[in-house]
């Protein structure tokens, strides 16, 4: 603890003697360019901390930190399986449906989930969960909902006892709707997680 202290306290002197410096050599110049300085140089100084209270990083906005999702390390993926594949099976489980704007599984697909949980645990192929929303919403906030609704579903297939390490999660977001249309019923169709079991 006494390294970080002594390393932060000759960091701020080393700010402070070319703060003095720099103010001592240019006296005669305006007070504009002087805060235009000082406030770049406390942004490169201290800008780059992380947000130790901030797990998922990116105000929450993210799921992802690493390899690590929610604290259950994510499995190597085998090579060549994509989603949308050759090799992925996407007709083996039926998909979990999500209320509007969550990733809170409904109670109503729990069963499924019991049912996908027992026949998962006697596999030992990979499974890719993707998370889709519907249309509505930024492209950037329905990846990172459609992310949340994969996990919650990885994480309660964990809970079930599925093996973590053949759990796989990847978010399109409200790209590849299960129903193109527009309206209330379209939308209950995409928002959703499938599964695609990599053979």
């Amino acid at each position: 603890m006494s390294n970080v202290r002594s390393a932060l306290r000759q960091r701020e002197q080393g700010f402070m003697e070319s703060a003095c410096n720099y103010l001592s050599m240019n006296s005669t110049r305006s007070l504009i360019p002087h805060t235009i300085f000082f406030a770049l140089l406390f942004a490169f100084t201290f800008g780059g901390c992380k947000n130790k209270n901030d797990p998922y990083g990116a105000g929450g906005y993210g799921a992802m930190d690493g390899d690590s999702v929610y604290g259950t390390p994510l499995g190597t993926r085998p090579d060549g399986a994509a989603f949308f594949g050759a090799n992925v099976d996407r007709t083996v489980y039926a998909p979990i449906y999500f209320s509007f704007d969550s990733f809170a599984i409904l109670e109503g697909e729990t069963l499924k989930l019991d049912g996908i949980a027992r026949s998962m645990r006697g596999s030992r192929n990979t499974v890719i969960i993707a998370g889709f929303t519907d249309e509505r919403g930024t492209e950037e906030y329905n990846r990172a909902l459609g992310e949340r609704r994969a996990q919650a579903v990885r994480e309660a297939l964990i809970q079930r006892g599925v093996s973590a390490a053949l759990l796989q999660t990847v978010s399109f977001g409200e790209e590849e709707p299960a129903d193109p249309g527009s309206g209330e019923s379209a939308w209950a169709k995409n928002r959703r997680a499938e599964f695609g079991v990599v053979r």
